[in-house]
């Protein structure tokens, strides 16, 4: 093997342990358990975005399967690290190889925000009128160690993040050039997944009333985009050269 493939493959093995492990941080650092679904709420996309798109499919793809799988594992959410280290890895590969991917046009970028924008507040308004309205009960850290409590939420509440959420996509892709159109679809593409992957394995292999977390979900995509995204463009502005997905 030449030298310079062998220390390619050293060095992207080493970029997978350094961001597995921060997306293992990121995972257990602040969670929310939903009792529903036995699953819970993390910023962890926002470590899986990063490594995606400045290192592309192999790194975002194994540092987030193998970050969230143990971060499932360390807060005692063992059902889900098999679905996750699947779930998540496919996620951080989606996010990694389309945002490498040629930019869209202007025009194209901007239909494709704007469909994303009325789905994602049609979503959240839906499902978080239906099943997260009035006296919701919620849980942070780990099942072990909960801390419980409980909040009312207004119908008002679901109607304004629906808003926010649809504005916010659409003054994106009017606001910023087509580079950025492309890295928020390779983001929400890449969150779409994630949010079904989770909808599926709950509903048809663990039987919980899976729709409860979509919003949930979603609600990570969107930190995790609205984190990862400045993050990025700023570390390809100060050291261009030092980050280019593969």
């Amino acid at each position: 093997m030449p030298r310079s493939a062998y220390t390619g493959r050293a060095s992207e093995a080493s970029l997978i342990a350094v961001f597995a492990a921060l997306v293992t941080i990121a995972t257990v650092s602040f969670s929310a358990s939903v009792p529903a679904t036995k699953g819970y709420f993390n910023i962890g996309e926002t470590a899986i975005y990063v490594s995606a798109l400045l290192f592309g499919t192999s790194v975002g793809g194994l540092s987030a399967g193998i970050g969230s799988m143990i971060a499932d594992l360390v807060l005692g959410y063992t059902l889900f690290a098999p679905a996750t280290l699947i779930i998540k890895g496919i996620e951080g590969a989606i996010v990694g190889h389309l945002g490498k991917r040629a930019v869209l046009s202007q025009r194209l970028g901007r239909l494709l925000a704007g469909v994303t924008a009325i789905a994602l507040g049609t979503i959240i308004l839906a499902v978080g009128s239906s099943y997260y309205t009035g006296s919701v009960e919620f849980t942070l850290a780990s099942p072990a160690n909960p801390i419980s409590f409980k909040v009312d939420v207004p119908l008002m509440f679901w109607i304004g993040l629906a808003f926010a959420t649809a504005v916010t996509v659409l003054h994106v892709s009017l606001k910023y050039d087509a580079s950025l159109n492309w890295e928020v679809i390779a983001v929400l593409t890449g969150g779409a997944e994630m949010v079904i992957g989770y909808f599926l394995y709950e509903q048809l292999v663990l039987g919980v009333a899976a729709i409860v977390e979509i919003p949930i979900n979603i609600g990570q995509m969107m930190i995790g985009a609205v984190v990862a995204i400045p993050i990025v463009r700023a570390v390809r502005t100060r050291i261009p050269q030092a980050v280019r997905p593969s």
